[in-house]
């Protein structure tokens, strides 16, 4: 019985500290992770030319109904402001929401039709991208973020 004792207690407290690191750690990476690949898209619609007049007539109501170059610069700023916002971890879930929508919008627009696979523009990535963002919309930023930080300096 001592030893059942003994296994549970170790369990436990490993277990436990797993978690406590785990909500300083886990969405932390989530957050980087994200913010790296969103910017890289952010800086790459900057620096090019607009394709969206060419697939406008795809994006899913309402977005179909803005002009490609408003869509455009949405689309940019969005990629490149939320990201750094992912990075300090400041407004996450507002940085989070706006990258799904957008990725939805990409996935209906440009991904759906082709598959499953990232070689072939495929959804496989959106997918994951949609996936990796459920944490951090549900439970926050973690506590390595200045939403943690903003939220216990002003809790009381």
């Amino acid at each position: 019985m001592n030893l059942i004792a003994n296994a549970t207690h170790v369990t436990r407290n490993t277990f436990g500290g797993l978690s406590a690191i785990g909500a300083w750690i886990a969405p932390l990476g989530l957050r980087f992770l994200l913010a790296y690949e969103f910017w890289q898209a952010g800086v790459e619609k900057l620096n090019g030319e607009n394709w969206f007049g060419d697939i406008q007539d795809q994006f899913p109501f309402p977005f179909h109904l803005v002009p490609p170059e408003i869509s455009w610069q949405l689309s940019t700023w969005t990629e490149l402001i939320g990201p750094v916002l992912l990075v300090l971890g400041l407004g996450t879930r507002f940085a989070s929401i706006s990258l799904i929508i957008l990725t939805v919008v990409a996935w209906v627009s440009v991904h759906a039709g082709n598959g499953y696979n990232v070689s072939d523009n495929g959804y496989k990535l959106p997918l994951i991208y949609l996936v990796m963002f459920v944490p951090l919309l549900l439970s926050g930023p973690g506590k390595l973020s200045l939403d943690h930080w903003i939220a216990r300096r002003f809790a009381g």
